[in-house]
């Protein structure tokens, strides 16, 4: 193994995505991705235990599958990443078992990772090493955070986080209020292309003294409320609801606050580098007007690939990989599944000393 170029396998599986990827350095060699969103979509929303059961059953065929794509066996790998938190919890325990058990099987070193620092890692395969310090925005059905990243695999701040539904959660509240399928990002963002922004929906912590207490954190709680009410009273007045309207309406309001706020976080602290990460990163809307306003503002914007935002493997191998490249030491075999795993702990499982104990 060159120290440079170490061959790391990474698993995802913080939610309904049993994600193995392989990376080599910064060198993106397979993203294997088993999703079991179609077993969920009945209920509008992830079963914890239908997820954990999921995983459990996708585990070894998406670990051969990820080998396969990549033409290398488990005896080639370095090491072993793989996301230890946030997360549900049975869910993330399915994946920390399966990398126990090949760190030690295979006798390489085991790095727990955090799923939101894997989600700006990530873009290192897309993109080449990140610029430092790099902003962060990530936003998914579980976070809408702002990150300060001096370096991804030591030191993340967090700046702001959602003090209430997140931006995918929103997304995913305003389809069933539309009757759109789950997950709702990709339907209201399909639905919006055919749409015109017709209605002024409100911007939460956008103004006054919100601005001043909550100035990196977002709320999107009130818009949610806001549109079911509109929808709600357009059908007691008994006229037809313009479901593309209201899709493009409301993801207009969305990517206002979060393009916002991210270039204005840029400007502050002085970073010339805006990256976006999570699932939402997808929405085709969300990333033109980020293009937009980081080009008037000075700002390099990297956004990955679509099917990189989304969860998969190939973010925590990236991360993995720039944990054995930069010498970071490895987890512990009694690493644990942290579900409410705060960013800042970019890694867990580690020896105490004074650099890494702190209070979660």
């Amino acid at each position: 193994m060159s120290l440079s170029t170490p061959l790391v396998l990474g698993i995802e599986t913080s939610c309904d995505e049993t994600g193995v990827g392989i990376v080599r350095g910064e060198e993106l060699l397979a993203d294997a991705v088993a999703s079991s969103v179609d077993e969920h979509a009945r209920f509008g929303g992830v079963v914890p235990e239908v997820a954990s059961r999921a995983h459990l059953e996708a585990m070894v065929p998406t670990i051969q599958r990820a080998c396969a794509d990549a033409g290398v066996a488990l005896t080639d790998i370095d090491g072993i990443a793989v996301t230890s938190g946030p997360g549900l919890a049975g869910a993330l325990m399915v994946g920390v078992a399966s990398a126990k058990a090949l760190a030690l099987g295979l006798g390489i070193p085991l790095y727990g990772v955090n799923h939101l620092a894997s989600h700006v890692a990530v873009d290192i395969v897309e993109h080449g090493p990140l610029p430092e310090p790099t902003m962060a925005m990530l936003v998914s059905g579980g976070h809408s955070s702002l990150l300060l990243v001096p370096d991804v695999t030591h030191d993340i701040r967090s700046l702001g986080s959602t003090i209430d539904d997140a931006a995918g959660e929103a997304f995913d509240k305003v389809a069933r209020v539309l009757g759109l399928p789950f997950p709702g990002g990709p339907h209201i963002d399909w639905a919006a292309r055919d749409g015109e922004i017709t209605i002024d929906f409100p911007r939460g912590l956008t103004s006054g003294r919100d601005m001043q207490r909550h100035r990196f954190d977002f709320s999107f709680s009130g818009l949610k409320t806001a549109v079911a009410r509109w929808v709600e009273s357009e059908r007691a007045a008994g006229r037809e609801v313009p479901v593309a309207d209201v899709a493009a309406s409301f993801q207009e309001a969305v990517t206002d606050v979060l393009t916002r706020k991210a270039v204005l976080a840029c400007q502050e602290h002085d970073v010339a580098a805006l990256q976006i990460g999570g699932g939402v990163a997808a929405n085709s809307r969300l990333r033109a007007m980020a293009q937009a306003r980081c080009d008037a503002a000075g700002i390099a914007l990297r956004v990955p690939r679509p099917s990189l935002c989304t969860d998969n493997g190939a973010m925590v191998a990236s991360l993995g990989a720039q944990m054995m490249t930069k010498g970071r030491p490895a987890s512990s075999l009694d690493l644990p599944a942290d579900s409410s795993m705060p960013v800042t702990d970019i890694q867990s499982g580690l020896p105490v000393t004074p650099e890494h104990d702190h209070p979660h």
